[in-house]
């Protein structure tokens, strides 16, 4: 629905317009009054892969032949970093932080264990449930099921929350103040010192651009050079479809077990 605004705003007259209109120049035309407002090309790309997406049901529903996308190619940019190394990790969790800053540093390392999984899905857990955290994500409402490590669950219980798993909300209102805060710890960590009279603490941070976003990107290209294979992390992470190999992987969640456990092993102890 958010791309279909854009293209009404955009395209006074989308309503008469049928799959034929759409072609190549309509297209191009449309990312360049997108990139008015959305200077990133990514983000301009995820409505022209809407697009794509309701072209190829109607391609199979027999709508339409029509398929602009056979000459308008949408091309992804690179992305800057935004994973550690292993050294990286493991600096990361050994280093020595401020009393306040070490539950931050723990919450990290915990989305890491648990793949990557987003803030506002770890705000809203309420328990484990056989050994495992079950919930659908809120960005897609794909359900997950993930095994809780023995290294998650120690972090878990220091962090206990009285109506949830956590106590995340037992402190904050809502999903965006924490992650602002979190995010906000996280870049903080690093070297500390005290200036002045007045002891002004002066921050020399060792990962300045560090988000929880970092640890989901980690654990994929952490699991990438442990030779995982791409269908595997695809469904640690939730991606794809419906192709047979998804369906394949979602009633195999051991694999996906296997994945994170070999992963925490390798960043953790050094075992491959």
């Amino acid at each position: 629905m958010q791309t279909y605004r854009r293209m009404e705003a955009f395209d006074k007259k989308l309503e008469e317009r049928t799959f034929d209109d759409i072609d190549k120049n309509w297209l191009m035309d449309f990312e360049k009054w997108m990139a008015g407002s959305s200077p990133s090309k990514n983000a301009r790309n995820v409505h022209l892969r809407n697009i794509r997406a309701v072209f190829n049901d109607a391609i199979d529903d027999g709508v339409t032949d029509a398929y602009p996308f056979r000459k308008f190619k949408i091309r992804p940019v690179a992305t800057p970093k935004r994973s550690l190394t292993v050294e990286e990790l493991r600096e990361l969790f050994a280093c020595d932080v401020e009393e306040h800053v070490e539950k931050y540093r723990d919450m990290f390392k915990l989305i890491f264990l648990l793949i990557g999984i987003n803030v506002i899905d770890l705000c809203g857990l309420k328990e484990i449930n056989n050994g495992r955290i079950e919930y659908h994500r809120a960005k897609t409402n794909r359900f997950y099921s993930i095994k809780v490590e023995q290294e998650a669950y120690e972090i878990i219980k220091k962090y206990k929350g009285k109506n949830q798993l956590l106590d995340i909300m037992d402190r904050y209102t809502n999903h965006k103040d924490y992650m602002h805060r979190l995010n906000e710890n996280l870049q903080k960590i690093g070297n500390v010192e005290y200036e002045g009279m007045n002891g002004k603490k002066v921050y020399t941070p060792r990962f300045p651009k560090l988000t929880t976003y970092w640890a989901r990107h980690s654990w994929a290209t952490i699991a990438a050079s442990l030779d995982i294979p791409k269908e595997t992390i695809a469904a640690s992470l939730g991606h794809g479809g419906n192709t047979v190999t998804d369906i394949y992987i979602d009633f195999d969640q051991r694999k996906v077990d296997e994945a994170n456990r070999k992963v925490i092993d390798w960043v953790l102890y050094g075992i491959r």
